[in-house]
């Protein structure tokens, strides 16, 4: 079992950065991709970003240039820096981690970008 913790949205003018940080616990030795979804009101939820345990980076057409995925594989932690902030960013951003046999979801933070 892994669980993970989501912190870091909020609300913040276009333009603007944010941090979302996710913290894993559990069973984190058997990680294999760690990922950034958002899922928006109406909408179904999508891939922002992921990162595999080798350091191999998958991102959205959407975010290229504005955000970045890493991940601290000492402190067990995924983050997700979002630059340059766009309306269409509001959304609900859930961390997930994979292990190959299952997958683990955050609760969620929430990230309201104001025009």
């Amino acid at each position: 079992q892994v669980q993970l913790v989501e912190s870091g949205g909020g609300l913040v003018q276009a333009g603007g950065s944010l941090r979302l940080s996710c913290a894993a616990s559990g069973s984190t030795v058997s990680i294999k991709t760690l990922g950034w979804y958002r899922q928006a009101p109406g909408k179904q939820r999508e891939l922002v970003a992921s990162i595999t345990s080798g350091g191999t980076i998958t991102d959205a057409d959407s975010v290229k240039g504005r955000f970045t995925i890493s991940r601290d594989n000492a402190k067990n932690t995924l983050y997700l820096q979002m630059n340059d902030l766009k309306p269409e960013d509001t959304a609900v951003y859930y961390c997930r981690a994979s292990t190959g046999a299952n997958a683990y979801w955050g609760q969620g933070t929430q990230v309201t970008v104001s025009s």
